[in-house]
């Protein structure tokens, strides 16, 4: 997916500021460079992507820089193209093999029981409740 944003140049003493318009509340900066302020942007797209998919909430299509650029406050900003992996947005499931010893795969597959899941199931929602 390709997200439009919207930068303001920085300063030596200000940082480049970053809005994506299609993801309310979606920001970044970056103190050094263009490059870098599209970087970031790239990151805090993919964390507000899983964050939403995560809560259950719908991820918006991105708009056309066209139209963003008529809205007022977009005035004198510069504007690129973060582009996301559509895997971001994928809930196919896909086959994994991990090797773990014998003793940490039986307190794995203890807890995973205990809290009613399989061990995909209760690895996927360590993982999901590790990056909160």
């Amino acid at each position: 997916m390709k997200y439009p944003i919207a930068i303001e140049p920085g300063t030596p003493k200000t940082a480049w500021s970053v809005i994506v318009p299609d993801l309310p509340g979606c920001f970044s900066a970056a103190d050094s460079s263009i490059d870098e302020a599209i970087e970031n942007a790239k990151e805090a797209i993919e964390l507000w992507i899983e964050t939403a998919i995560d809560d259950g909430k719908d991820v918006p299509q991105p708009s056309s820089i066209a139209d963003l650029q008529k809205q007022r406050g977009f005035k004198g900003r510069i504007w690129a193209i973060a582009e996301i992996d559509p895997a971001l947005l994928s809930d196919d499931i896909e086959r994994v093999n991990i090797s773990l010893p014998k003793r940490v795969l039986a307190r794995l597959d203890a807890k995973a029981k205990s809290a009613g899941e399989n061990r995909s199931g209760y690895i996927a929602q360590l993982a999901i409740r590790a990056e909160h």
